[in-house]
């Protein structure tokens, strides 16, 4: 369906649930289609040549970077504070032993992206109430909240008032508080997006208005910002979007302010503009970045296997390819000093003189294969990189 030619879908999918406690409570899909076709038209141009990239030769890679960096992401949001360095390791623990609580935090949303990954695999499928307290239940599992338990739907009690935000991103707003109410409103949420999905309304329009009205509900004592997050990319990957979905995390940790700020605005406005714009923003630049780190993924791999066949065909030796891939894993410039105060360098070299180790340093630069800058760091010879190199 193209939204843009034929806009009369808007007024087809306003919904107000009358709640028992709350009032009433609207879902609308009021976006300024003309403030945002060209945005949209450009991040469905970056996804179709992210899809046309050789994802295949590297996909393993990067998923696995862009897990780590989105779980990171999205726990840093909400208070988290492992590293990414400290993620990775969390990831390598049994998850049925860890005891630390920011471990817990890591291995939890890592979990929750794995359910909907699984999920959205699925042909046709959308999220329901029932995967919603899924993600719940596994992004909270073992983690510290005087109220909230795992996989529940918030219910206020008496004298309990929940109230999220603050002045700083345009004010306090307090959510419904009755647990009918919040069970009635996040079902319509979730059929709302349902009944959008079949009448061919793409993602990139649903995901980020499901985002904002969950947030808004706030069903639960915890994790609601995770959750949200998960359901969101959720919505995005069943539509064929690949990593990008997670990577938008890491979008809304570099704009917090403003990520904050936007789900006031579109409360107080009923428009939902700003924040779909916001949200198609994030994605462009998500996705170009993955496309440029795929080159970058497959320069390298292409780079590993040249230095495999000249060392198959001896035009290199032994040694000179375990220095050219030692600077090629190291991932950041290595500093000459760095390289030569190693163990494992110095065992290599142990029985040899310094003018061999020199020697082969010096015609692996000659090949091209390592590259010295002026600031004596060593680069692998596939980089493109804007250094000044040392002749």
């Amino acid at each position: 369906m193209d939204i843009f030619s034929d806009s009369s879908w808007r007024e087809a999918f306003e919904l107000v649930i009358s709640t028992e406690r709350f009032g009433p409570f609207t879902l609308t899909a009021n976006v300024d289609l003309q403030a945002i076709e060209l945005l949209f038209r450009r991040v469905e141009d970056a996804q179709a040549r992210f899809r046309g990239s050789p994802l295949a030769q590297v996909a393993n890679d990067l998923e696995r970077e862009v897990v780590v960096s989105s779980v990171v992401g999205t726990n840093t949001i909400e208070g988290g504070e492992l590293t990414i360095e400290q993620t990775q390791l969390a990831f390598e623990l049994d998850p049925e032993t860890v005891q630390e609580e920011q471990q817990r935090r890591v291995v939890n949303i890592k979990a929750a992206y794995d359910l909907a990954k699984n999920m959205a695999s699925k042909p046709g499928w959308q999220p329901d109430v029932e995967y919603v307290k899924d993600l719940h239940r596994l992004i909270t599992l073992g983690v510290s909240d005087s109220h909230n338990i795992p996989g529940q739907l918030r219910d206020n009690p008496k004298n309990t008032v929940t109230r999220v935000g603050d002045t700083e991103h345009g004010g306090i707003y307090k959510p419904p508080q009755n647990g009918r109410d919040i069970a009635e409103l996040l079902k319509a949420l979730l059929v709302w997006n349902a009944s959008m999905a079949e009448r061919g309304i793409p993602a990139l329009i649903r995901a980020p208005l499901c985002h904002v009205y969950f947030e808004l509900i706030h069903p639960f004592w915890d994790g609601n910002g995770r959750v949200g997050r998960v359901l969101e990319a959720s919505i995005l990957m069943a539509d064929g979007f690949r990593y990008a979905p997670f990577a938008q995390a890491n979008y809304y940790l570099q704009h917090i302010h403003r990520y904050f700020s936007l789900f006031n605005q579109c409360r107080k406005h009923a428009d939902n503009t700003a924040f779909v714009a916001f949200f198609l923003q994030g994605m462009l630049d998500s996705i170009n970045r993955l496309h440029s780190r795929v080159n970058n993924l497959v320069s390298l791999l292409l780079f590993r296997n040249h230095l495999r066949t000249l060392l198959e065909e001896k035009l290199i030796n032994a040694r000179q390819y375990a220095l050219a891939v030692e600077v090629l894993n190291h991932g950041t410039p290595l500093p000459v000093s760095k390289l030569r105060n190693g163990a494992w360098y110095q065992a290599l070299y142990s029985k040899l003189t310094s003018k061999t180790a020199q020697r082969d340093l010096r015609q692996l630069r000659e090949k091209k294969l390592v590259l010295l800058d002026a600031e004596n760091r060593l680069w692998p010879g596939c980089v493109e990189a804007d250094v000044e190199l040392l002749d």
